[in-house]
């Protein structure tokens, strides 16, 4: 069953601190978010304090007045447990609740997110919180739904207190039932690292060379998903027994925490916190053509995968940053509309934009929301007026539709753990997910993510006609089963160097590569080497002779020998000793084909291939767009909505090949030149 947004209607709001600003403020507050337009808020996730000042004591004298006031103007309100940060008054009597450093000191009171997930003191006055506050409200009116704690595994992702080592001591124990399969699975035997009772058994910890054992490491990483998500469900089973009515999300997408089995074991969807900006700073300002703040597609596709209609619990309002980091631009004119809609087009029904008032004092002075200090008019507020001038008008035609795509990135928890240690093939996959999602976004061809996981089945895989699976180091005998019936029933299977060398443990297998898969792929790789150094980095020559003369062959190169007379070569290795080696081949696989890439993936050479596979954009029968707009299809009842959006920041010009109509501005448009404004966005209906 999907975990999404039931889809009925449209929710905009904002995020909103009440015990932040002296109370004679909150009325008129209140009263200007009506004016807007907004209908929901969320509130309460730093205020532990206010709920439970001293130990036992808890008062709710300010949020009832908060949340009642909200409701009498007629606002939702959204909750959050406030476990995310602690009293002092609870960290300095009992700091084993505060987490660790690698090299085990410990953190101190300070910040947010100075706790450990493991320690039972911990988890007792978080269970006694949430249920103090779900009896308090879990019949109010207003109070709508619930976001448990907030951005699980944000600022410190890794967890190294006492309370931690004694947590995966007892996981292990779940997990493998004896320190003999462990040693096993961990192969301890190599360095001589067995162990021979449980009380040795540590997660990493400070070694020479700061290189622990690399299934350990693996192991950690699934520990510390497992002991989030267990976390979380302390929570999600008192509220689901005390609050029934009201619904449970999480905000997210950190590191070491696998959302989509969070999501389908706990929550009634998934709830994403969106900061285009950010992109802007961090992500390819110094590549070519660079997708800048329309990379943030790719992380809500993500996102997608999980909740298909999600929540935008924080969407980006203004300039961001702490006084010490992350310092961010403001958006220019446009863009806090363009960045909305960037949601919208990818399945957001319900979004609150962060936040409301810029705070005077605390780390986030500069984490800019929709109104500033000044609490005066100003142009964010005005763009907020428009958006939801414009959903409240196509909010309930749009609400429901899902996202539509015939592509699917596929990837896993287990190699994106594995490869964060693992530089062999960690890099690889951040390359060719960046080159894939950019390829298909400027070739406006829509495109999934779909996480691999043990529920899923061929059902998953057969809505579409191509899947990419770049580099899955760790590939199960299960999963390849699988992508194997994918295949044989007509489906088309891209795959990249590194595929299938090791087992769940993380072990290589005493197999030829690619492993599991060598049939599917009809290739064995023969030979392989880590490509250093860019200037040394083969081209590939295409056997077609297609114009993609001196495309590079990066940062890894498997050597394939084709192991049947079925295997077509596409392109072969054009430098180094192995020249005139194949590098990509194409097998016959019962009524379709896979494909292997002995090398991460180019923005060039994944344009080759979608040339080759024969996708065309989606937009084929309708428009001509500009490589500077995205386009993304939401379909509701045989309704197909287009999402135009323009990332530049200068006007461009496409091209309508039949009348449509345009939902925004509540006007049918004639085929012909369509001008769209800077950051501007349009939305079309196709039926």
């Amino acid at each position: 069953m999907d975990k999404t947004i039931p889809g009925e209607k449209f929710d905009l709001g904002v995020c909103y601190y009440p015990e932040q600003w002296p109370e004679h403020m909150w009325a008129d507050d209140y009263k200007r978010m009506r004016e807007i337009g907004f209908t929901i808020v969320r509130m309460g996730e730093f205020a532990w304090n206010f709920f439970e000042p001293e130990e036992g004591v808890f008062t709710f004298d300010l949020f009832d007045r908060a949340i009642d006031l909200a409701y009498k103007h007629g606002l939702k309100v959204i909750l959050g447990t406030p476990t995310a940060t602690p009293p002092a008054w609870m960290t300095h009597k009992y700091p084993e609740i505060l987490n660790a450093s690698f090299e085990g000191m410990q953190y101190h009171h300070g910040m947010r997110r100075h706790y450990n997930y493991s320690s039972p003191v911990y988890r007792t006055y978080c269970a006694k919180i949430t249920e103090a506050m779900a009896k308090q409200y879990a019949n109010h009116p207003g109070v709508v739904g619930w976001q448990i704690d907030n951005e699980l595994n944000c600022e410190v992702n890794v967890f190294y207190s006492n309370a931690d080592h004694a947590a995966f001591r007892t996981w292990l124990k779940e997990k493998y039932g004896s320190l003999e399969t462990m040693n096993q699975a961990w192969g301890t035997v190599f360095w001589n690292q067995s162990y021979s009772d449980w009380e040795q058994v540590h997660l990493p910890r400070l070694t020479p060379g700061s290189s622990p054992n690399p299934h350990q490491v693996l192991d950690e990483k699934r520990f510390i998903s497992d002991n989030a998500i267990s976390f979380v469900r302390l929570q999600v089973e008192i509220l689901r027994k005390l609050a029934p009515r009201q619904w449970i999300t999480h905000n997210g997408m950190f590191a070491h925490l696998d959302n989509h089995a969070m999501t389908n074991e706990l929550l009634d969807f998934y709830s994403y916190d969106s900061y285009p900006n950010f992109a802007t700073i961090w992500n390819d300002a110094d590549r070519e053509n660079p997708l800048m703040d329309r990379s943030s597609s790719n992380q809500l596709t993500k996102v997608r995968s999980i909740s298909p209609n999600f929540c935008i619990m924080e969407q980006q309002s203004g300039p961001g940053g702490w006084v010490n980091k992350m310092a961010q631009p403001a958006p220019k004119p446009g863009q806090m509309r363009l960045w909305t809609y960037q949601s919208v087009a990818h399945g957001a029904d319900m979004l609150l934009y962060f936040r409301w008032r810029t705070a005077t004092f605390g780390t986030e002075i500069y984490w800019h929301g929709i109104n500033d200090y000044h609490n005066r008019p100003n142009r964010r507020v005005a763009e907020a007026e428009t958006i939801s001038r414009e959903l409240g008008r196509i909010g309930e035609t749009i609400a429901g539709s899902r996202y539509a795509a015939e592509v699917a990135i596929l990837h896993d928890y287990d190699n994106e753990w594995d490869g964060e240690f693992d530089v062999w093939h960690g890099p690889l996959t951040r390359e060719s997910l960046y080159s894939w999602s950019k390829s298909l976004q400027y070739n406006h061809i829509p495109y999934d993510y779909l996480c691999v996981q043990n529920k899923t089945n061929l059902n998953d895989l057969v809505r579409y006609k191509v899947l990419i699976y770049p580099h899955p180091a760790i590939m199960s005998e299960e999963t390849a089963e699988l992508l194997k019936q994918y295949v044989a029933g007509g489906g088309k299977l891209i795959f990249g160097a590194r595929t299938g060398y090791k087992d769940k443990r993380g072990h290589c297998r005493m197999a030829p590569f690619p492993g599991p898969v060598a049939d599917l792929c009809g290739v064995t790789v023969e030979d392989f080497t880590l490509i250093v150094n860019k200037t040394a980095t083969p081209n590939i020559r295409w056997i077609d002779g297609g114009d993609e003369a001196g495309t590079p062959a990066t940062l890894f190169n498997d050597i394939l020998h084709p192991e049947n007379d079925n295997v077509e070569t596409l392109a072969l290795f054009d430098g180094d000793y192995y020249a005139g080696k194949p590098a990509l081949t194409r097998n016959p696989y019962g009524a379709g084909v896979a494909y292997y890439y002995g090398a991460a993936f180019s923005r060039d050479v994944a344009d080759a291939l979608i040339r080759r596979l024969g996708l065309k954009p989606v937009t084929t029968d309708w428009a001509e767009l500009p490589p500077e707009v995205e386009v993304a299809i939401r379909e509701k009842q045989k309704r197909r909505f287009a999402f135009i959006l323009n990332y530049s920041d200068k006007p461009v010009k496409a091209r309508l090949l039949r009348e449509t109509e345009d939902l925004l501005e509540g006007e049918r448009l004639a085929a012909g030149d369509l001008d769209i404004a800077p950051y501007g966005v349009k939305v079309l209906s196709l039926e």
